[in-house]
């Protein structure tokens, strides 16, 4: 296995040159950064901050405000007056201000990046990638949403039975109000705009709620809202602990729409909180990889080593679990197995290929897993070894039902590989998985692929390639704990509004006269 320069996460690492700088220099205030009301950044009047620790030093890096009950109310207010002025701003206007945010985005990629990097462990090229990336997102909602909202629907009455022509109905899309977007650690930014671009496109405001480990890369991207010039009150970022203000944005009233990415058990507990609002949630996956007798075995190992090793693993599509048949599985371990040792593993200003998992909770629930695969017989081909939050990667093999493992997300780099004697098997084993979100099969035959795809209860199945969100206006959606609703940015705006019906009534049918 390849080492990476500075692999020991004892090295220290400075805090970002970038962040806070240039045009990004009013919202730190001393080592503080701020939170982001009525078109300013502010300090919060609570006096106390929460500190966001580098992974790969697990020392202290940055610090947010710690943002009172008060300060959400006062976002929540702000953003339901500015919402009822933006959803009378024409169309076009609106599209044109989110392709400014895209541009300056792009421009600002750097610094963003720079945060990325520090915050959550990233490599300088996948950071960079995640700015751009969103740059194009939010361009892409506006153009999408000129196309979805221009359009309304016609309808008459007389093709109901017992109806003349004598209503007409006209229907159209409007905005549901403010919606709360609260995005993962692991692509704080581009999950936040594919939130935000698709509820600004409809009309309505938002209320960000950033994730601790990224929240600063989240509030240099607010950042760019406010450069571009949206309204003041139509975009907030408030930060803080989830205990003091968690549960108190997701029930609060003015909320009329919840977009969450995240764990399973907090999407959960949301869900059952939040009442009668459109709810999006994406909670997580064990993305099972099918590998069928007649199948390319390196462009198989290829997908797995890029679906279940990039970013640490820590990824809702990565593949979580190999489901290989018997007679192909020997040859498709050594192959997975070349190429596993070729990754580079250490700190991510070396843009390594492993980096260090995002907390200590995190690599210690991975070890637990490793641990009890090792002690009911699981095969291990390559040695466990841990530093801090540095894992290095490991494929675990002959892992049967019983183990941990085999159902359990890990978020962190390794892989387990269940031998089958069946397709229907593997089937079983993907359906049998309280998460569902995607999954992936690799054959030569169409057919095989096609029933097999049909069989597997998951959002969706990709074949001959390993599970992955983009293109980003592609429908995404999980199944069981997986979420509700579908994402993707025309999904997205779709869900984002509702349907406004006005019916004219006439004394007599239409087409009496003539």
């Amino acid at each position: 296995m390849n080492q990476g320069k500075g692999c020991s996460c004892c090295k220290s690492v400075c805090p970002s040159s970038l962040a806070g700088k240039g045009v990004f220099k009013e919202i730190l205030d001393c080592d503080t950064f701020k939170y982001y009301v009525d078109g300013e950044w502010r300090r919060s009047c609570s006096g106390h901050s929460v500190t966001i620790n580098n992974p790969s030093t697990r020392k202290p890096l940055f610090k947010v405000q710690a943002c009172t009950q008060e300060e959400v109310n006062r976002c929540i207010d702000s953003a339901k007056t500015a919402q009822k002025i933006w959803a009378k701003t024409p169309l076009w206007k609106r599209a044109e201000a989110l392709h400014k945010v895209a541009t300056i985005l792009k421009e600002q990629k750097a610094p963003i990046a720079d945060c990325l990097v520090k915050e959550v462990a990233k490599t300088s090229k996948d950071a960079v990638v995640e700015v751009v990336r969103s740059g194009d997102l939010v361009a892409y909602a506006a153009e999408e949403g000129i196309r979805i909202l221009a359009e309304g629907k016609f309808l008459v009455s007389d093709p109901f039975p017992g109806n003349d022509r004598n209503k007409y109905c006209l229907s159209s899309k409007i905005p549901l109000g403010v919606v709360l977007a609260i995005p993962p650690f692991n692509y704080p930014v581009n999950l936040a705009v594919s939130k935000m671009a698709p509820a600004l496109i409809a009309g309505n405001a938002v209320v960000l709620k950033p994730p601790t480990q990224g929240a600063v890369a989240c509030l240099h991207m607010i950042h760019t809202f406010h450069l571009a010039g949206f309204p003041k009150g139509l975009i907030s970022a408030v930060t803080g602990k989830g205990s003091d203000i968690g549960d108190y944005l997701t029930t609060h009233p003015g909320i009329n729409c919840i977009s969450f990415t995240g764990g399973c058990d907090t999407g959960i507990a949301i869900s059952k909180k939040a009442g009668m609002i459109p709810l999006q949630m994406e909670l997580g996956g064990k993305d099972s990889c099918i590998v069928l007798e007649d199948a390319d075995l390196e462009l198989a190992a290829t997908n797995i080593i890029k679906g279940g090793f990039s970013y640490s693993g820590q990824r809702c599509t990565a593949v979580k679990v190999v489901l290989a048949m018997e007679c192909i599985a020997d040859a498709l371990v050594c192959k997975i197995n070349g190429k596993l040792c070729k990754l580079t593993v250490g700190m991510p200003e070396d843009d390594c290929d492993i980096t260090p998992v995002i907390s200590d909770t995190s690599a210690n629930f991975i070890e637990g897993l490793v641990q009890d695969a090792r002690c009911k017989g699981a095969r291990f081909h390559q040695e466990w070894r841990r530093e801090g939050n540095l894992i290095w990667p490991i494929l675990i093999d002959f892992v049967r039902p019983d183990m941990r493992i085999a159902w359990e997300e890990p978020f962190g780099p390794i892989l387990p590989v269940i031998r089958i004697k069946t397709v229907e098997e593997g089937i079983h084993h993907c359906n049998a998985n309280n998460f569902a979100l995607q999954g992936c099969v690799f054959t030569k035959s169409f057919d095989k692929a096609m029933m097999i795809s049909d069989a597997m209860e998951s959002g969706t199945i990709q074949i001959n390639s390993a599970p992955g969100r983009g293109p980003d206006h592609f429908p995404f959606q999980g199944l069981r704990d997986s979420g509700v609703g579908s994402q993707g940015i025309t999904n997205s705006i779709n869900m984002m509004c509702k349907t406004k019906t006005t019916v004219m009534n006439f004394p007599s049918p239409t087409y009496a006269m003539g």
